[in-house]
């Protein structure tokens, strides 16, 4: 039995729902169909988006032979029998789901076909082309983003389902769509599949909002794990810590929870504790640790608790990059060669050495980096702390003293 998403899937440009920016009216992909010329493009974005929707409507609207194929389950004489139809029809449209994942010598079979034009293809993925797509291929094709898809797209694509033939007979009202719509965070194909399973819940084909909970409660959103956006969800989260906005920070730390993954909320607390905060409040380090070590002896849900509680701490605590800022110079000097000998006085055995406990005050004015390079300042302390502000003090009164 054919799902309903694929029931509805567009044949011509003005069924997509959503993407305006490609497929609106005198917007690229709409010319090039107006135009009746087609060129080979990667289409990327989330799951539930339009990358199928569009690339259906764009063979529906062409002349041109279609065949699907999917990188990942197809294997490479598949790829040769479409290569012998182009050849045979003087051309083909392949859409190719998970391009991403093509293998070499799949990509060496299709690329001259690519550069004569006699396969024109459309990639899918929901990966960064630019990170995970073949430069080869990707030279050979226009990339188009798809943006997320909103409540309204949503809504529109739900309504044309309920008038569908594929529902005859549904009864649901305005506030279970609304709930449906923000269960589907963004995922029209969700969206879809749901309100289907719903209708074929029970022989009224009633949809109400205690249905949609029996079959599921949780709302949807994007997460790939080891894909682009897993690292957009750690990015947000470290960037709102950052930021000190604590409620982004918990907002994005939620979602990371409920995909299940500690090890990478523990490894991007850990290098915000010194990245970000740092010398600010130097404290954090150590609580970071404390927090990761409770939540591995708790696991979820308790672990929630200790982590939100350091979240929390981590994005109102002052702010401060010096360290990551000192070693980053002094790396940069290393790699460009600035570098001298060290000085014959503090080398092993020295008798020059002068031994700073001997001193007033634990300290004597004595060079210790090499001569090349002995005036660099590679540590510049900020004010946005009392912690650091003290540690500035302690710098200016040694560099006074020098």
């Amino acid at each position: 039995m054919e799902p309903l998403a694929y029931k509805l899937k567009p044949t011509k440009l003005g069924e997509v729902v959503g993407q305006e920016h490609l497929v609106g009216k005198d917007k690229i992909i709409y010319n090039m169909i107006k135009n009746k010329q087609v060129f080979s493009m990667i289409l990327y974005g989330k799951p539930g988006i339009g990358k199928t929707s569009i690339a259906n409507a764009i063979a529906g609207e062409t002349d041109m032979k279609c065949r699907n194929l999917n990188a990942v389950i197809n294997n490479k004489k598949d790829l040769e029998i479409v290569i012998e139809e182009a050849r045979m029809y003087g051309g083909i449209l392949l859409i190719m789901d998970e391009i991403h994942r093509m293998n070499k010598d799949k990509q060496d079979l299709l690329l001259p076909h690519l550069e004569s034009g006699l396969i024109t293809i459309i990639g899918l993925t929901t990966s960064n082309p630019y990170h995970k797509i073949n430069p080869a291929i990707r030279s050979r094709c226009h990339i188009f983003e798809l943006h997320e898809l909103n409540d309204e797209d949503i809504k529109k694509g739900i309504k044309r389902a309920i008038k569908s033939e594929y529902l005859e007979g549904i009864k649901i009202n305005k506030t279970t769509i609304d709930h449906l719509i923000g269960l589907a965070g963004g995922d029209l194909r969700y969206a879809y599949n749901l309100l289907e399973v719903c209708y074929f819940s029970n022989a009224t084909h009633e949809v109400t909002i205690d249905t949609i909970k029996e079959i599921n409660s949780k709302p949807v959103f994007f997460h790939d794990h080891d894909e682009d956006g897993h690292y957009d969800v750690l990015s947000a989260f470290q960037k709102s810590i950052r930021g000190s906005d604590v409620n982004a920070a918990l907002h994005y730390l939620a979602r990371l929870i409920m995909a299940g993954d500690l090890d990478s909320i523990y490894r991007r607390m850990a290098v915000i504790a010194y990245e970000d905060i740092g010398l600010a409040n130097p404290g954090m380090g150590p609580k970071v640790d404390a927090c990761i070590n409770t939540c591995e002896m708790l696991g979820l849900p308790e672990a929630r608790i200790p982590l939100a509680t350091v979240v929390i701490e981590l994005a109102l605590s002052p702010k401060t990059n010096t360290a990551v800022s000192a070693i980053d110079r002094a790396l940069d000097d290393i790699q460009k060669g600035n570098t001298g000998n060290v000085p014959n006085h503090i080398k092993t055995n020295s008798k020059d050495y002068k031994y700073p406990h001997n001193y007033k005050g634990g300290y004597v004015p004595q060079q210790y980096l090499p001569d090349k390079i002995k005036d660099h300042i590679y540590y510049i302390p900020k004010e946005t702390s009392k912690y650091e502000s003290a540690l500035k003090n302690i710098y200016d009164k040694i560099k006074n003293n020098s």
